[in-house]
């Protein structure tokens, strides 16, 4: 992690990750150089392009199974491979670490049922285009330099613009789930970094995976009943969860253990760029010029919030 921020930025702190804590209790951090602060942000971007595509895939799903099947499916076979995987310690945490974990969890699993809903009902890239605002809204919250006050409002600018310029086209519930989604992507950053450093490993969100899911069974169950066992729609979740949840929220929580949550959050702003690409080899959803520039906007953003991480790093590491 290569960004210490000073005691006067109480709002970044509440979202920081694991060694911010500590630089502003007074311990040192020593950060490792460019690829190590390179390494969180691949992290991010392997996350980003898993969780997209396996989108594009649940979207063919959709059609056997429902969006809450969809969902249903994809959250339960991620938290029976987690639990397989991590085999988490329930003994030995205090009611805060349960009380962060279930927010995390209910938040996971809010995020992607109103995402899945509006998936259902408008295209993958204008969905996530949607969502987005949701962790660009944070990063802005979350960061008291100038500097990522214009990384957020260029990547916000790429959004919009490959929104069309507007959203009037959508259909306003899908917009709305699309946008309630964004809200709980924001909630989920947070206590994805809180849980990270309450929890060791992957162990906090193999149990924040079964709180989601649990949450979402009835819902599915209720929708797509016995569609939800016929061996190829089980197949294609299974699929799903691991190219949606397992790979890419181990990926993001290891990523949020390194990084502050306002470079994370405008790193999210390559997720419409991600969808865009997907939807596009994928779902057949064409890609104009338009699309092209947006996207190009909002990878510079990225780009140019990653160097200020890396930037902020190098003078930490100088003045220590």
């Amino acid at each position: 992690m290569n960004d210490q921020r000073s005691a006067a930025e109480p709002a970044a702190a509440a979202v920081a990750v694991p060694e911010a804590v500590s630089a502003l209790d007074g311990g040192p951090v020593r950060p490792g150089g460019r690829r190590a602060a390179l390494a969180p942000v691949a992290l991010v971007v392997a996350g980003g392009l898993s969780v997209q595509f396996g989108s594009a895939v649940a979207a063919l799903l959709m059609p056997r199974a429902g969006a809450l099947g969809v969902v249903t499916l994809r959250l339960v076979v991620a938290a029976v491979v987690l639990l397989v995987v991590c085999r988490p310690k329930l003994r030995g945490h205090s009611r805060a670490d349960w009380g962060t974990v279930v927010a995390f969890g209910i938040a996971m699993g809010a995020m992607n049922m109103l995402f899945y809903q509006a998936l259902d009902r408008i295209p993958l890239g204008a969905a996530v285009t949607l969502e987005v605002l949701g962790p660009l809204a944070l990063s802005v919250i979350a960061s008291r330099r100038l500097v990522n006050f214009v990384w957020a409002g260029l990547a916000l600018g790429g959004v919009f613009l490959l929104g069309g310029g507007g959203f009037d086209r959508l259909d306003p519930l899908g917009a709305a789930f699309a946008l309630g989604a964004g809200a709980m992507w924001a909630t989920y950053i947070v206590f994805s970094a809180r849980t990270g450093r309450r929890f060791p490993q992957a162990d906090g969100l193999a149990l924040a995976m079964v709180v989601a899911a649990v949450l979402s069974l009835p819902l599915g169950i209720l929708e797509s009943g016995a569609k939800l066992a016929v061996p190829s729609t089980l197949a294609l979740g299974a699929a799903v969860a691991l190219m949606s949840s397992v790979l890419p929220y181990t990926l993001e929580l290891m990523a949020l253990r390194r990084l502050p949550a306002h470079t994370f959050a405008v790193l999210m702003s390559l997720e419409p760029a991600i969808a865009a690409t997907a939807g596009f080899l994928i779902l057949d959803q064409a890609l104009t010029a338009t699309d092209a520039l947006a996207i190009a906007l909002v990878i510079g953003a990225s780009m140019g919030a990653v160097r200020s991480q890396v930037g902020a790093g190098r003078r930490t590491k100088a003045n220590s």
